[in-house]
């Protein structure tokens, strides 16, 4: 999954209008809303330096968040105070650019506001703590010489002992199991890279005064997070409850404010079970075309069977990435910019407990440290044999290529590239859509097999590939599912973890891992909602172009105005505003 922060929420005044409405106004004008634009993000940036350093802003180097009660309550106060300000803006005198950048700051001032309030993610949420002293980006990217970037990590974890006296403060007594127990994992996770992986990244310091004062703070903060995961275990796991469902009203806030979506969860709901039956339809068709005298799941788990050992995952993850590069420069599917910088390697030991593969972009503003990350979670040593086999499964020789279309090209790297390239302003390079990001690397993945990759001409080839292609949708369909019926309809996470069993056909390993993800990321259904919303804006699209149409129009267009709400897009793309509210 892109590491965007996914902040972008459709704005309570401003979803479903299509025209500029007057309001009382305190701001009026170009000039003075990028005025008032400016100063949140100064404040914005300046309690989240990580995330300033992750966007390359490094005048953040080495500075935290504040976690205790009293700072939270002044941020909180904070967005409350610009969410009124952008209430009171008239918008009627922005030009259509500000207006549309308008709409993307107060919507993320909103999802601020949601995740402070709704989804509990200082009181009710340890995993927020648990990996709060991420030091990663100062070893991964070379953004400044390495002794100020230990000087750095140094700041980072002397305050580590200051991130888990709050996290202590300000959790509830009782917290939900799943995020406990994640909790824990990130925790130790965390704890075993800073004790190996950045020693050994560290190792050619040769400043001893300095490699002295890391290795007091390494402690500090070593021990600090291993107590924490005691803590957790001794304090927390044992009155933990399953009540991590946010119920319904809050599911209906987090559609609204995330993507503009007006539809209830129940519809939503019966849009993707019916979108389950016709992929798994489209699944089984190809599975007969590869072997017609087996049932389908069997044909998919023998292509299963058809990976690369623990050793090889990686290795052969990269063969194909530069033919995948290829093939969009070839076929004219996308403009492909020149300059790329692209590294495949493991997920990180402190990220594996979340993630299968993911896409790690340096920050829009970096301008040194430029290279981009595709990770993918190898087999943990530990596991039984059949969870080893489980895990392997999902990395068939055809799935591979799918994820790598998805993380890679030209799903989440091509995202980035384009953003880069783009005339994209300031607000739209810092916040993004969470359907629009993840739809946007979900759709590619079913656009590269209606284009051919792959096979050229190979009726059965072809085939694997639609059956792998087909897989991965049933998963994101299966999230969809899951998600709504965990926090509206009461699913358990056993019951989770064998839908995922029953229409994914994969093992109980990463079933349960997907099921685990959706107690805590209820917003992973957005997966399949911005794929489908993209597939709707270019059927419309493609009507109004006529002859004009081509598939690398359509998809530069699709991303070269920042990462917005799919129906702000629309807005853009579309000349008829009749249209514009009909997304999905």
């Amino acid at each position: 999954m892109k590491k965007f922060s996914f902040l972008i929420v459709a704005s309570l005044l401003f979803v479903g209008c299509d025209e500029h409405k007057p309001a009382q106004s305190s701001v009026s004008g170009d000039a003075a809303f990028q005025k008032l634009a400016d100063d949140y993000l100064t404040g914005y940036l300046a309690w989240r330096p990580a995330n300033g350093v992750a966007l390359g802003y490094h005048q953040y180097d080495g500075k935290v968040t504040d976690l205790s009660k009293e700072s939270l309550g002044k941020e909180l106060g904070r967005l409350k105070d610009y969410d009124q300000k952008l209430t009171a803006t008239d918008t009627t005198s922005l030009s259509a650019k500000a207006f549309y950048d308008f709409r993307i700051l107060h919507s993320a001032i909103k999802n601020e506001i949601f995740t402070f309030e709704d989804m509990g993610t200082y009181d009710r949420n340890p995993m927020t703590y648990a990996g709060a002293v991420d030091i990663s980006i100062y070893i991964k990217r070379d953004f400044a010489p390495l002794e100020d970037r230990v000087k750095s990590i140094i700041a980072i974890e002397k305050n580590a002992p200051n991130v888990f006296a709050a996290a202590k403060a300000n959790l509830k007594d009782t917290l939900a199991k799943p995020y406990v127990e994640t909790a824990i994992q990130i925790a130790q996770g965390t704890a075993d890279f800073l004790n190996h992986d950045l020693k050994i990244a560290l190792k050619d310091v040769k400043n001893d005064t300095l490699m002295k004062a890391f290795n007091a703070a390494n402690k500090t903060a070593v021990d600090a997070i291993n107590g924490y995961a005691a803590w957790l275990q001794k304090e927390k796991l044992p009155k933990a409850n399953n009540k991590y469902a946010i119920g319904e009203a809050s599911y209906k806030k987090m559609l609204l404010y995330s993507e503009g979506v007006t539809l209830s969860p129940e519809k939503i709901l019966e849009i993707g079970l019916a979108e389950l039956k016709k992929q798994q339809a489209v699944f089984n068709a190809a599975a007969k075309t590869i072997n017609p005298n087996k049932k389908p799941i069997d044909v998919y788990h023998d292509l299963q069977k058809d990976h690369p050992t623990a050793e090889a995952l990686i290795p052969d993850a990269k063969k194909n990435v530069e033919a995948i590069r290829k093939f969009l420069t070839d076929k004219s599917i996308v403009t492909m910019p020149a300059n790329v910088n692209l590294k495949v390697t493991e997920t990180p030991q402190y990220a594996r407990a979340t993630s299968t593969a993911s896409n790690d972009d340096p920050g829009p503003f970096e301008t040194k440290a430029t290279e981009a990350f595709y990770y993918i979670t190898p087999v943990d040593p530990k596991w039984t044999p059949q969870q080893k086999e489980d895990w392997l499964a999902q990395f068939d020789y055809y799935t591979t290529d799918n994820i790598t279309i998805h993380e890679a090209y030209p799903g989440h790297y091509t995202q980035f590239l384009h953003l880069n390239a783009s005339g994209a302003t300031r607000i739209e390079k810092i916040f993004g859509s969470y359907a629009y990001i993840e739809g946007w690397a979900h759709y590619c993945e079913q656009m590269m097999a209606d284009e051919g990759y792959g096979h050229n001409g190979d009726t059965v080839l072809a085939a694997k590939y639609r059956l792998a292609q087909t897989g991965d949708a049933l998963l994101r369909l299966c999230r969809l599912c899951v998600s709504i019926k965990t926090h509206c309809q009461g699913m358990n996470l056993k019951d989770g973890t064998q839908f995922f069993m029953d229409n994914w056909y994969q093992g109980e390993k990463p079933s349960y891992q997907e099921a685990l993800r959706g107690t805590f990321d209820p917003g992973y259904l957005f997966y399949t909602i911005g794929k489908l919303e993209i597939l709707k804006l270019r059927d419309d699209y493609k009507k109004q172009e006529g002859a004009n149409f081509s598939l690398k129009k359509f998809h530069d267009e699709v991303l070269n105005h920042g990462m917005p709400q799919i129906r702000l897009l629309r807005e853009v793309m579309l000349k008829d505003s009749s249209t514009w509210k009909d997304a999905l």
